[in-house]
């Protein structure tokens, strides 16, 4: 008895997070990659965008119409802030399950977007990071921050990226903040002589964003208690490193209804 493969669309494929998951399909015989958008569509097909073979595959240069026809069960975007709205709700009206690896999204945005999937009886999954190391970095963290309140938060990424703090240190403040009651840190009387040297204020804590080239995404979270200090820290060294939990997620909105933000609701 042959099981029927999950049929995956990817958009941006020709990204270098778009070729990742390319390449993570294409190599797992349980699913199918079905179509893929590219900017420039060069490609006759997407096993150019992986350098391994694919045929039948539809490449276009919108979503739109690498969608139409092409019968997907799941469109995984690793694209941009600016479309990740737009191509969530066509993804969704095209009856496809959304995998938006992308920040942005408003809490209004994602209300929506849960109530449109629940229409169409679609899961869908908005996740700032993909990676299983960094998941357990926020949950171990939150589990941290019941025993020691003094918490600080400091996120490293490259000199291109835009926005900051990063969707993942964003998220490991609200997993802190929900077991955490609110403590305004430091001396009350404190004085910043630059302005943003203490960092962004997030429910009594701070989070530090560096910026610079040669880093790719590394991420420390700081306690501080009498005589002690606690480290807990994740490095990710290449975008490979985030497919194990694409690879999950794309099996695992198959099984529910609805739009989850945040990967660690979905990871177990």
């Amino acid at each position: 008895m042959t099981t029927q493969k999950i049929r995956v669309a990817v958009a941006g494929a020709s990204g270098r997070m778009g070729r990742e998951v390319v390449k993570m399909v294409l190599e797992d015989e349980t699913l199918e990659l079905v179509a893929a958008a590219a900017p420039s569509a060069a490609a006759s097909d997407a096993g150019s965008l992986a350098g391994k073979p694919a045929t039948g595959v539809i490449v276009k240069a919108t979503l739109e119409e690498a969608l139409n026809g092409s019968r997907a069960d799941v469109l995984v975007d690793f694209t941009v802030p600016q479309v990740a709205y737009s191509n969530t709700k066509t993804a969704i009206a095209y009856g496809v399950r959304p995998i938006m690896g992308v920040t942005g999204f408003t809490p209004e945005q994602i209300e929506e977007l849960d109530e449109l999937c629940k229409e169409k009886e679609l899961g869908g999954l908005i996740a700032p990071n993909f990676s299983i190391g960094a998941i357990l970095m926020m949950k171990f963290a939150a589990e941290a921050s019941k025993y020691m309140p003094h918490v600080e938060i400091i996120e490293y990424h490259g000199d291109q990226k835009l926005d900051a703090p990063s969707g993942t240190s964003i998220q490991t403040a609200k997993l802190i903040s929900e077991v955490r009651r609110e403590l305004r840190q430091g001396n009350p009387h404190e004085e910043e002589l630059i302005e943003g040297a203490r960092g962004g204020y997030y429910d009594g804590f701070r989070i530090h964003s560096v910026r610079l080239p040669g880093v790719f995404a590394q991420q420390e979270v700081v306690f501080g208690g009498y005589g002690q200090t606690l480290k807990i820290r994740h490095d990710s060294y290449e975008r490979a490193g985030y497919m194990p939990g694409v690879n999950i997620a794309v099996k695992k909105v198959m099984t529910y209804t609805g739009m989850i933000y945040g990967f660690e609701h979905v990871m177990d």
